[in-house]
């Protein structure tokens, strides 16, 4: 991580799709995700309860965010999209931290083997919320209505808090990283002006980075997309790691974030999977990686620029990758 020497760079497969598991597995002759990365030498393991099955145990059977996601009857507007004042956000049904249930996320922690562990919640509350008003009202109710807004992030904020407390106290030592995640850009730059950011997003972001070092791990941010103007912003608030450098998204360039950034993170990605995973050669991607090894390395952990590699992404080109990160610094 940040501030660590290493005599080499780590190595992530990441999180494949479902429909790209198969096609891994018939080529590298594996039948479950362990033995693949273990085939490929990788070096870092991900628990996220919130998206186990079951982690969500309330007694209506209903699932975590349901109300909020569920279409309302008649086409009325999602349910945060109604309110018109904090008091409406406040009586919404959110969730209760103490219908969560850990038990399979940390069985499959404490059975991990010698590899990096990072978990804890997605704590996704930038997007989610964007997803729960509808992003176009999202982003005018920051200036048209702000106090429901913070409201809003106040409230899946704390449940957040919460669900996170629990599950690094029933953790502990088990884990070494709390790893979450805010897509914050879009291709071309960030979503929300540096100011609103400030306003709506850092507060509460700052506060769970400070949780996780509170408990003794490092913090990794997952966040997409051209994210270069808060780069900063986020180093300050805390975090130790970024993931996954979009490596084609505006002023996401290796060579910029090395020049004003380096030394100050540990980088997870940047190994372009818009273009160079899906249509470069092995040879290619075993360059590109050596290219990008003294720009971000030694503390980067190779992967590719989004996490979720779609069945087009060629398993030779994956196997390069790896074969690549392997090589010592």
């Amino acid at each position: 991580m940040a501030g660590e020497a290493a005599d080499r760079c780590g190595f992530w497969l990441g999180n494949p799709h479902a429909d790209t598991w198969p096609i891994y597995h018939r080529y590298f002759g594996t039948t479950t995700p362990e033995e693949l990365r273990v085939r490929l030498g990788d070096d870092f393991r991900w628990f996220c309860p919130q998206f186990e099955p079951g982690v969500y145990q309330a007694p209506d059977r209903s699932s975590l965010w349901g109300p909020f996601v569920e279409r309302s009857p008649g086409g009325a507007p999602p349910l945060l999209a109604q309110c018109e004042t904090p008091e409406e956000v406040y009586r919404l049904p959110w969730p209760n931290p103490d219908y969560l249930n850990f038990d399979s996320t940390l069985a499959a922690l404490r059975a991990a083997g010698p590899y990096y562990r990072a978990g804890g919640f997605w704590t996704c509350f930038f997007h989610e919320l964007m997803d729960f008003f509808g992003m176009e009202t999202y982003f005018i109710r920051m200036y048209t209505h702000p106090e429901v807004v913070q409201a809003a992030t106040e409230c899946m904020g704390r449940f957040y808090y919460t669900a996170n407390v629990r599950f690094f106290e029933a953790a502990g030592r088990d884990m070494d990283a709390f790893f979450f995640g805010n897509d914050f850009g879009t291709q071309l730059d960030v979503m929300v002006s540096p100011e609103a950011f400030d306003t709506f997003i850092l507060p509460w972001f700052r506060r769970f980075t400070d949780l996780g070092h509170q408990f003794g791990y490092r913090v990794i941010l997952h966040s997409c997309g051209a994210i270069r103007k808060v780069i900063g912003r986020l180093i300050e608030a805390g975090v130790d790691a970024l993931h996954p450098l979009q490596a084609r998204a505006a002023g996401m360039e290796a060579e910029r974030l090395s020049r004003e950034f380096g030394g100050r993170l540990c980088w997870i990605g940047g190994v372009d999977t818009q273009e160079l995973l899906v249509r470069g050669t092995p040879d290619q991607i075993r360059e590109e990686v050596r290219r990008l090894r003294p720009l971000f390395g030694p503390r980067w952990i190779v992967s590719p620029s989004h996490e979720a590699l779609l069945p087009n992404v060629p398993p030779e080109n994956v196997l390069a990758m790896a074969e690549a990160a392997r090589e010592l610094a």
